[in-house]
């Protein structure tokens, strides 16, 4: 199916839940709703469920005009951040609801065959209340799967399970999207999610859609400042520098060489990644000079947060390392490596990538 949204708005009394804004996912891919908490994700989400009407604009339907049209009326499956399953039925019961709706054929097996897909196999005759959240949301998921529906709304899944399941369903998913029929609008706050899940990303924040398209496309080339932000994670590093012909000047801090359009002069904003600083010096890159601020083993990476003339960055640095606080150190960069972005907060360049890669 082919779901598209119109110049669809959302108020709710003297509030603006969703500004005007058109998006057509792409079908039978996984677009992923990126954004900060109160972004406007759930609402834009509710819209295409029909469990809201738009304010302004319309809803379409390979075609057809489904603006308020209700949910139940829609082939729609959805999954929230709660376990919301059938608390008196069984896990298989629970799962083979929306088949035995559909009057479909071979129920137990296929059944089965999900509930092994979702490692919850072995639990197909407790009920939802004898399970973990781990395994209560994997029944839900189960669920959704089996009504296989043209639309498959996922409203931040995996937000209330603990790291190392969100880890392991993470990668389940991206699997059974991968071999599965339905457009699936999947929201979520963490851009690492957004990059595991690939296929394409909305960024949103304050109730705007600010950038849709590819994935990779909308990591590698934020279009805004806003973007770049809302992409990152940690945070984009963003020092203050001026443009003139072919180079960036940081306040405080050294000349890069950089070909910012001729149309770009003035007062800008050079963005980097954290993953872009690093501590040994390759061919050709600029040294910032600072002190050891603060030092985060997260995962198998260390954050370092490092005070230099230039502000404070942050480097995320692969494996786990040992700084001492107070202490000495140099961080390193490419100039290739860095985003430029002009007075009005737009890009003005960004590191060269290659689509695919």
């Amino acid at each position: 199916m082919q779901l598209t949204l119109e110049r669809v708005t959302k108020k709710v009394g003297a509030q603006t839940w969703l500004y005007e804004q058109s998006i057509a996912p792409k079908s039978g891919a996984v677009t992923v709703l990126l954004g900060a908490t109160q972004a406007g994700k759930t609402s834009l989400m509710r819209l295409m469920a029909g469990l809201d009407t738009p304010s302004t604009g319309k809803v379409l339907v390979d075609g057809k005009d489904v603006t308020g049209m209700p949910v139940r009326e829609r082939n729609v499956a959805m999954v929230y951040q709660q376990f919301i399953n059938y608390p008196s039925l069984t896990v298989a019961d629970n799962i083979a609801s929306p088949l035995r709706l559909r009057g479909e054929a071979n129920i137990d097996a296929r059944v089965k065959a999900l509930a092994d897909k979702l490692h919850i196999g072995m639990f197909l005759d407790r009920l939802p209340a004898e399970l973990s959240g781990g395994q209560q949301q994997r029944v839900a998921l189960a669920r959704a799967l089996a009504k296989n529906a043209p639309l498959m709304l996922l409203d931040e899944p995996l937000v209330n399970l603990d790291y190392k399941l969100r880890e392991g369903l993470r990668e389940e998913l991206t699997q059974l999207f991968a071999t599965g029929d339905s457009t699936v609008i999947y929201a979520t706050t963490e851009p690492g999610e957004a990059l595991l899940l690939g296929g394409y990303t909305a960024v949103m924040d304050e109730g705007e859609l600010l950038q849709y398209g590819p994935t990779a496309e909308v990591f590698h080339a934020p279009q805004s400042l806003r973007v770049a932000r809302a992409f990152s994670d940690p945070p984009m590093n963003l020092l203050a520098g001026t443009a003139t012909a072919g180079r960036v000047q940081l306040a405080g801090g050294p000349s890069l060489a950089l070909a910012v359009p001729e149309s770009v002069s003035g007062a800008v904003t050079v963005g980097l990644r954290a993953s872009a600083l690093n501590v040994d010096a390759g061919e050709g890159d600029i040294a910032l000079p600072g002190k050891v601020e603060l030092a985060e083993i997260s995962g198998s990476d260390t954050f370092v947060h490092v005070e230099t003339a230039v502000g404070e960055l942050v480097a995320q640095l692969t494996g786990v390392h040992r700084f001492e606080l107070g202490t000495p150190i140099t961080l390193y960069f490419s100039a290739s490596q860095a985003y430029v972005f002009d007075a009005g907060e737009k890009l003005a360049l960004a590191p060269a990538w290659r689509k695919g890669s």
